[in-house]
């Protein structure tokens, strides 16, 4: 559990010497910072294989037996394996501290 805390947690300030900020000012300058240094990765990238025989098959399943019904698809997405692997370690490390517990992985960032 110290591993995580020294990771993640904040450094112990003195309560008697903190300064009062507008919210306002403290947010705009923090999000200015992330955005210089992180970007996002995405879950899914672009797919460049083969897109037609992928929607014929995904189209065919959608319909079933419904003969009138038709589907338009629009953008066909892959899992990518970068953040993939990301979330599989992140998630592997933190169940070492706790293994009965369950982890979902919504961001991940990268150091531009």
């Amino acid at each position: 559990m110290g591993f995580w805390s020294r990771l993640f947690g904040k450094e112990q300030t003195d309560t008697t010497q903190r300064q009062v900020v507008s919210q306002n000012n403290a947010v705009a300058h923090k999000t200015q910072t992330d955005n210089d240094q992180w970007e996002e990765l995405p879950f899914f990238i672009p797919n460049e294989d083969d897109n037609e025989l992928i929607s014929v098959i995904t189209t065919s399943i959608a319909a079933g037996n419904e003969e009138g019904s038709s589907f338009v698809v629009k953008k066909i997405m892959k899992k990518n394996p970068e953040t993939q692997l990301v979330a599989i370690i992140a998630a592997s490390i933190a169940a070492g501290v706790a293994p009965d517990s369950q982890f979902i992985v919504k961001k991940i960032y990268q150091r531009k």
